[in-house]
């Protein structure tokens, strides 16, 4: 299924709850329409017309904060092959995930 699809089975409704708490998601242009909370950049107009500077930078800023956690997500997940395809339990994935984060930021000399 689409990823929307998913999500919306899966765990918006936790999202909401975030939301309604004042924590925004940022999410790519594929979950537009996913519901409140839920912020995805503006896509162009079909008519061609250009995105205003305040909408441009609007979606620039989104994927500027996007990419951190792709890039963090990527790292962890290459880095620590057996993530790509781990099928603990999910409560489980949790801690094995900060036990890799710590040792991610361990080898590239960051402090906590």
């Amino acid at each position: 299924v689409h990823d929307l699809t998913a999500a919306r089975t899966h765990v918006l409704g936790a999202l909401y709850k975030a939301a309604a708490d004042g924590l925004p998601t940022l999410a790519d242009s594929g979950y537009d329409g996913a519901g409140i909370g839920i912020l995805t950049p503006v896509k162009q107009p079909a008519d061609g017309r250009p995105l205003d500077v305040d909408t441009r930078a609007r979606n620039a800023l989104l994927r500027a904060l996007r990419c951190l956690g792709e890039r963090g997500f990527a790292l962890l997940t290459q880095r620590w092959r057996t993530l790509q395809r781990i099928t603990a339990s999910p409560s489980r994935i949790g801690d094995i995930i900060k036990a890799a984060l710590v040792l991610t930021h361990f080898e590239h000399g960051y402090s906590t």
